[in-house]
């Protein structure tokens, strides 16, 4: 199939939605069937073999969230399928690309996985399900709306005649698709909404899930690569001439001008070759960056008169100028990398009529649309298999850099297979890192303790600008403002304040920003909720109830907050020595709270005993997915509390291993409650939400334990000693 090319990589990736802000549908989604003697295909999402074995499609990647599962599990409800016999498989992005993008939206970010395609995958099922229900009443000859069906057999009671799916799917195949499509009311699930086992937790167990870095093919070569220490550098020259002797050496190269590349027969040898090689690199224009540098430039923007406005309401000015107490404090975030278990990694093979890929990727068009332009080919010849995964947290997202090289690579040998894989050292140098941003935050408060006022003025990265620089929106970043706006499905504010201003004053470090679990909510919540505590502090008022006065315009944001304060026990003794601190957030689609209970040592030891947790989602599909994502969500936003930092100096990033990027260890981990409450009505996300309170409930009881207040973080930073 030839499809007319007309296609840049910038306006692929717009189409696609590349960033975690998800694809608006503006189509109907179809439900084409492209029948094959083999593959006897229902439609786009289901396929059902003479065996009765269901095999369901999905767009989405797994990376340990379990939407493998929960999108197996809506499309098998509306299917009324045997859960027993269904399995799954991912078409790739260059069939959807042939088939007009049946499948839609390939992204897996913004916590969309489940909440962007839940309408369109369902009505999936259902249409397969009324397909199969008029073929059996086709073979009877009888009204369909006499047909019932149930865990994938199709019955008619009145002739006493019954039939699988099995028997019945090359017929269903045939009849055209449905139109008017009624989805069941979730009060009436019985695969979705339950808490059924994974489909995906056998394979990893047994080894037989194969990650991006484990794959192998006849044949392939291994690649390893140095980039440039310093963004913006190139590569001035290099003397390979030691290396090239090296055994196992197929090859030395440059790539894009600023990395250097070993091509051998294994990983090990192509590293150790690597590091033979003699390179002199001319570092550019930000040789001189650093963390103080980046800093400096941060804190002129708190002050700055020009800033992009994201949220405003009333006169702020006149609200500080005639408060009875005012109150400021400037909170900082630092860069943070990823840390993704498995290193950045792709095969390529390519010839001169074909290119393929093999990758972990959250979004595959993404990787589809970077390999194109490397390859030199038509979108038609290139295609991208998607593999698991060893972690992502939106580094598989932000940027397909990786892909690129390895197209590129693989050029180089023509119709070999090459394996190239990033080093840690490469990895955590070369990612693209959390934004750095600091926060002036100017309170006002009336004779009685109200707040009448609050600025918040931000000043750092914009992710957008440095990843996708045309998608900003009059040079404005919107998504530097999520849980800050007025309203909104990726955030709203949550208080009823009379005079509010939120803005941005751009300052773009050199070092590349990325969409990073949770993404600007992190800081963002830390920002607002640690100062709700100041505030609160400073009217002499307990947190909660001096947020509760605020709330009642905002009742799915209240409820949360009343979840975790009933279930720990808020306002209740605690075990001696040990405070509490509370946050409430809401971001993609979902509402969140915490209760966080911290004890401070006199030497200054943090200990998180306790974390309870309220998410309302609208909608579960998989409550034991919905508890162990709240959970891993808490253990990446408190390891990012106590010690993510990426540091930089002479223009290059300091920490290159977990040696001196830490993490939390498993004893430091603190049980955690969590509480789904399902409000209905709305689909939330899981994934990413609950990360946005864990810090500043915990930064909230560090303030209740020592008096001291936390600005900046990570907590390693801190001297929290008793004087």
């Amino acid at each position: 199939m030839t499809i007319a090319q007309n296609l840049s990589r910038r306006g692929f990736l717009a189409g696609t939605a590349a960033t975690s802000g998800g694809l608006t549908f503006g189509f109907h989604i179809p439900f084409a069937v492209a029948q094959t003697a083999n593959q006897p295909e229902i439609n786009a999402w289901v396929v059902v073999k003479p065996d009765d074995t269901v095999v369901i499609r999905i767009a989405r990647i797994d990376m340990g969230q379990g939407s493998l599962t929960g999108l197996a599990q809506l499309v098998a409800e509306e299917l009324d399928a045997d859960w027993s016999k269904v399995t799954t498989e991912y078409p790739t992005p260059g069939q959807n690309v042939a088939r007009k993008r049946i499948w839609g939206d390939f992204q897996t970010a913004g916590s969309r996985g489940i909440r962007g395609s839940e309408d369109y995958v369902r009505k999936g099922g259902a249409a397969a399900r009324l397909m199969l229900m008029q073929a059996a009443a086709d073979e009877w000859k009888v009204p369909v709306a006499e047909v019932k069906t149930s865990k994938g057999v199709i019955t008619h009671a009145a002739s006493n005649r019954s039939t699988t799916y099995g028997k019945m799917a090359l017929a269903a195949a045939k009849i055209e698709a449905p139109k008017d499509i009624k989805l069941k009311d979730p009060k009436d699930w019985t695969i979705a909404g339950k808490p059924l086992k994974r489909l995906d937790t056998a394979p990893k167990l047994n080894g037989a899930q194969v990650y991006s870095i484990d794959f192998t093919m006849p044949g392939m070569l291994n690649a390893a690569i140095k980039e440039t220490p310093v963004p913006g550098g190139k590569v001035k020259s290099i003397d390979a001439a030691k290396a090239e002797k090296m055994p196992g050496v197929k090859k030395v190269l440059t790539v894009d001008g600023n990395a250097v590349v070993v091509i051998a027969d294994t990983w090990y040898r192509a590293k150790t070759a690597l590091e033979a090689v003699e390179i002199v690199w001319d570092e550019g224009a930000n040789a001189n960056a650093s963390s103080a540098s980046i800093a400096a430039m941060l804190k002129e923007g708190l002050d700055a008169k020009e800033a992009f406005v994201g949220n405003k309401s009333g006169d702020v000015a006149a609200a500080i100028a005639g408060a009875a107490k005012k109150i400021e404090a400037v909170y900082a975030y630092p860069h943070q990398s990823h840390m993704t278990m498995e290193p950045m990694n792709a095969t390529a093979q390519w010839t001169a009529d074909k290119c393929m890929v093999w990758t972990g990727t959250q979004n595959a068009e993404a990787a589809l649309a970077t390999a194109v332009p490397a390859s030199g080919l038509t979108i038609d010849k290139c295609d991208v298999i998607r593999l698991n995964p060893g972690g992502a947290f939106g580094r598989r997202s932000s940027s397909h850099d990786f892909v690129r090289q390895a197209v590129l690579v693989a050029k180089e040998m023509p119709g070999t297979p090459i394996k190239l894989i990033w080093s840690r050292e490469q990895d955590t140098t070369h990612g693209t890192y959390h934004p750095t941003t600091q926060c002036k935050l100017t309170g006002a408060l009336d004779d009685k303790g109200n707040v009448v006022g609050l600025h918040m003025r931000i000043s750092g990265q914009s992710i957008l600008a440095g990843l996708r620089p045309e998608a900003l929106v009059e040079g404005r970043d919107p998504g530097t403002f999520q849980g800050l706006n007025a309203q909104g499905p990726e955030g709203q504010f949550g208080y009823d304040i009379p005079n509010v201003l939120v803005d941005h004053a751009m300052r773009n470090s050199p070092f590349r920003p990325g969409f990073w679990r949770g993404v600007n909510n992190n800081q963002n919540a830390i920002y607002l909720e640690c100062f709700m505590d100041e505030m609160a502090h400073a009217a002499g008022q307990d947190p909660l109830e001096f947020r509760r006065k605020m709330m009642a315009k905002f009742p799915k944001h209240l409820a949360v907050l009343n979840t975790v304060a009933e279930k720990s026990g808020w306002g209740t003794p605690t075990a001696p020595g040990v405070y509490r601190g509370i946050s409430q957030h809401m971001g993609y689609g979902s509402y969140v709270a915490a209760v966080a209970e911290v004890s401070v040592s006199d030497k200054g030891e943090v200990k998180i005993h306790r974390i309870v947790a309220a998410t309302d989602c609208g909608h579960v599909v998989n409550p034991q997915q919905v508890a162990a994502q709240i959970e891993g969500s808490f253990a990446y936003g408190l390891s990012a509390l106590l010690y993510g930092e990426m540091t930089a100096k002479n223009g290059r990033m300091e920490q290159e291993n977990f040696d001196t990027y830490e993490v939390m260890k498993m004893a430091e981990m603190p049980p955690v409650e969590s509480y789904p409450v399902p409000s209905g009505g709305f689909w939330g996300g899981v994934g990413e939400p609950t990360i946005f309170v864990a810090a500043p409930a915990v930064l909230n009881a560090i303030f209740a334990a020592t008096g001291k207040r936390v600005r900046s973080i990570p907590l390693k930073n801190t001297d929290l000693r008793k004087a």
